[in-house]
């Protein structure tokens, strides 16, 4: 029945053909997939179009021969030249991949023969190689801009490629898609290219190997028949989940509405870019209403018979043939081809017209979600407009997701205790400051700890969800531990890590977590000017003997000369305060006029004496420290260091010596490198090198260590600060800048930083250019001799007055007896007379 029918078809086809002028036929080849669904639409497609040109055009008579190729580039070459030879064909249509396309083309050029193919992935120096070769189906690059907006529309930074591992589908990802995304920022995480037989062994392995990845953004361009073994081993695997994302091109969107249940159901949530068609135009409708009968009876096994993209293409290029050929009895070869070049009509699929052998890009795709038994309509991108809901609205309609959700994916998965982040710290820090690492043999693991360690545990603390990470160590330079982020041997990188231009290339950075630059730490004469500065000359010490002598002197003298003096007599109060009179005048002047005892006046030259020296030191010392106050560093300016040919100083394990030779134009031989602040400040100090170039952060508590011996000099040179390292495209950068910038604001990171500085203690006791101050030691013979002339003359006058005293005493008893002698006498004389009378 079936062949019947079809036999009846094609009988009523050539009964309605007109004869074309001069009687002559002409021949149109076509070279299809027969077996799969887009080769049985195109071939229905195809006789129709024969027949409605037929019908509607008398000039010209055509016919269709039509050779399948099963999509082999050897026997799609055969089915060229058996076409041209035996069936005389004027041009050729199709096929659709670029395998069979270009074996055709190549066999089309011995002939003169126009070929049209419907290859969307052609290379674009294609048709500059073949002089025939007509591509006349628009490129993928608009295609694969949609599918980038889309990406980029709900913030995935990342996605996963699975491609055919054919030249077509090749051909359709570099450069176009690639391309597409790197316009919107969007890495590529994986490309996953797959054999077109893959079976299911192989296909578990590689979706394992992604699924291994945070990534859950997939696109898939392959064919239709391969797609539906990726889903359904992917759907097997559970990575049609919740958070996880799916989108497909043309060449698998475009035949959904041919797929039964089972093969939909597979493909749930799934979001995909098709070329749009205006399905509401009656031409269209008088066509999909025959196609859908024609095809019906052609394909009976096919359970869905609406037409499809690539029917309308084909359809199309038949009537642009048609057309072409209308021009002319003898238009065949380049004269053919030029009149298929000037075509310009409406067709079904869209606007037909070529620009330079190729025709002209589509404008508008549509977007549909598979949900149910079938998919839904989304909306439209268009190009330089986007989205829209309709061809006049400016929304889409709202996503259903894989597993059944319904608010937009996360695209990534979190990592979790079983697969955590893989983190590299370095351990060769030149500061232990900022990173640490210990190795404990007996447990045989590693602590981590420092500046950039404690910020990076903070702002974990501070995501929105728990981030679960383990530390590495690494024992390489900087820039290869970015390259392990690159090469994903880690997840990421911490620690005291300088964003720079170079490093960017391979990783990207978190915002800076401490301050920005490159200085000149060099020697310096002594730290700037203080307040009490007039008290340093003399240690604290050597001011309170000094002032406990003087003290002690001016009581000596008082304790002498108040016997000789009524103004040194008083109440205590007043006492006091001529003894401390007494103190400090007498380091002003000798007053020995005023003085009444040598004993006094011994006391006050030996002090006086003493005065002198102390005060002589006192300026000499000052003075030398004022002069010290106003010298500049040793070195001002980088000018210096080239002028001078001064040797300089940086870490080895740092992006500095590339600095200081780039930008800075310092000779390559004149730098050192050092792996310690130690070494640092032992080779400043003997003059090995004239100055030391740290990153900003290090060079404040190496500064901060040696607080008397070195300070920064010379401008700042702007570089980017210590960043956290991850590759291009992560999912978590901006989760981290945003926990980062919480740390900062809540004042975590400025309690830490104040922490770091506070750890660090100076070391210097004195600088080396630095005057010390005077200690007691300095004057101790001084202080022993003024004590002891004070001591001395305060015994003797006591020794003295204790003599006296004694002296008076047994005078004043002398005369208390002598004058009760006396007394007793006058009384015997009173008592006689008294008698005598």
């Amino acid at each position: 029945m079936k062949t019947f029918l079809l036999l009846l078809f094609f009988l009523i086809a050539l009964a309605l053909k007109p004869e074309g002028i001069n009687g002559v036929e002409r021949v149109i080849g076509a070279i299809s997939d027969c077996n799969t669904r887009v080769g049985k639409e195109e071939r229905v497609a195809m006789y129709m179009a024969i027949q409605d040109f037929n019908m509607q055009q008398n000039q010209t008579s055509i016919l269709l021969r039509l050779k399948c190729s099963q999509r082999n580039p050897l026997q799609s070459a055969l089915a060229a030249r058996h076409l041209i030879n035996k069936n005389k064909v004027q041009v050729i249509l199709g096929p659709r991949s670029w395998e069979e396309t270009s074996t055709v083309a190549e066999v089309s050029e011995h002939y003169d023969v126009p070929i049209l193919s419907f290859a969307d992935s052609s290379p674009p120096w294609a048709v500059e190689h073949w002089p025939f070769l007509v591509q006349a189906s628009a490129s993928t690059y608009t295609q694969m801009k949609a599918v980038a907006n889309i990406i980029q529309s709900w913030g995935w930074r990342r996605v996963n490629v699975i491609y055919e591992d054919t030249d077509s589908a090749a051909n359709g990802i570099s450069p176009y898609l690639y391309g597409a995304l790197q316009e919107v920022d969007v890495q590529i995480s994986n490309l996953l290219p797959l054999p077109s037989f893959a079976d299911s062994f192989l296909l578990h392995k590689e979706l394992e190997k992604l699924k291994k990845e945070q990534c859950r953004v997939f696109v898939v361009h392959t064919s239709l028949a391969l797609a539906m073994r990726i889903f359904r081993m992917a759907k097997e695997m559970k990575m049609m989940e919740k958070e996880s994302v799916w989108i497909t091109t043309d060449s698998i969107t475009s035949s959904v509405h041919s797929l039964n249940f089972s093969l939909v159901s597979s493909m749930q949530g799934v979001v995909g870019v098709r070329n749009s068609f205006l399905d509401t135009r009656p031409d269209f409708h008088s066509f999909s209403t025959r196609f859908f009968r024609f095809f019906g009876q052609k394909y009976p096994e096919e359970k869905h018979h609406e037409p499809g993209i690539f029917a309308l293409q084909a359809y199309d290029a038949v009537w642009t043939v048609g057309l072409a050929m209308n021009e002319g009895n003898n238009n065949k070869g380049r004269q053919l081809l030029e009149s298929i070049l000037k075509t310009d009509f409406e067709g079904l699929s869209g606007n037909i017209q070529f620009t330079k052998r190729k025709l002209e890009p589509a404008t508008q795709f549509q977007i549909i979600n598979i949900i149910g038994k079938s998919y839904r309509e989304l909306g439209f991108w268009t190009d330089n407009l986007g989205f829209s809901h309709s061809i006049d609205n400016g929304s889409l309609g709202h996503v259903f997701w894989p597993g059944g959700s319904r608010s937009a994916p996360r695209g990534w998965d979190l990592p979790t205790i079983d697969n955590p982040l893989k983190i590299g710290v370095p351990s060769g820090s030149i500061t232990k400051k900022f990173v640490k690492v210990s190795y404990d043999p007996s447990t045989k693991e590693y602590t981590f700890s420092g500046f950039s360690v404690d910020v990076f545990t903070e702002t974990a603390k501070h995501m929105k969800y728990p981030l679960q990470y383990k530390f590495i160590a690494f024992a390489g330079n900087y820039t290869d531990l970015v390259k392990k982020v690159q090469s994903k041997e880690f997840d990421a990188a911490v620690g005291d890590i300088a964003i720079i231009s170079s490093r960017c290339e391979y990783v990207e950075f978190t915002h800076p977590h401490t301050e920005s630059g490159l200085v000149m730490v060099v020697p310096v004469l002594s730290h700037s000017s203080r307040v009490w500065l007039f008290l340093k000359p003399f240690t604290k010490a050597t001011w309170l003997i000094a002032l406990s002598i003087n003290v002690y002197n001016g009581f000596v003298v008082w304790s002498i000369e108040r016997n000789y003096c009524n103004e040194l007599r008083g109440p205590f109060l007043s006492q006091i305060g001529t003894l401390l009179w007494l103190a400090f005048a007498t380091l002003f002047s000798l007053r020995g006029e005023k003085l009444h005892s040598s004993l006094s006046r011994m006391a006050i030259v030996v002090w006086l004496f003493v005065t002198v020296i102390i005060t002589q030191s006192y300026t000499a010392s000052l003075s030398s420290m004022l002069t010290v106050q106003n010298l500049e560093p040793k070195i001002t300016n980088i000018e210096t260091l080239r002028s001078q040919n001064a040797l300089i100083g940086y870490s080895q394990k740092s992006f500095v010596r590339e600095y200081l030779v780039g930008p800075l134009d310092l000779k390559s031989s004149n730098i050192r490198n050092f792996t310690s602040t130690d070494e640092y400040a032992q080779a400043l100090r003997s003059g090995e090198i004239a100055a030391a170039f740290l990153e900003a952060p290090v060079a404040k508590l190496f500064v901060a260590k040696y607080c008397k011996s070195f300070t920064i000099a010379g401008p700042t040179f702007q570089v980017g600060g210590y960043g956290y390292a991850f590759p291009k495209g992560s999912l978590l950068i901006h989760d981290i800048d945003e926990a980062l910038l919480n740390v900062r604001e809540n004042g975590v990171l400025k309690d830490l930083e104040e922490s770091l500085l506070a750890s660090e203690k100076c070391v210097d006791i004195q600088s080396d250019n630095e005057t010390a101050s005077l200690s007691p030691h300095n004057f101790l013979v001084l202080f022993i001799f003024t004590w002891l002339t004070s001591t001395a003359a305060l015994l003797i006058y006591y020794f003295r007055a204790k003599d006296r005293f004694e002296n008076y005493m047994a005078q004043y008893k002398g005369m208390r007896i002598a004058l009760m002698i006396a007394m007793n006498k006058l009384g015997y004389q009173r008592n006689r007379t008294f008698q005598k009378s």
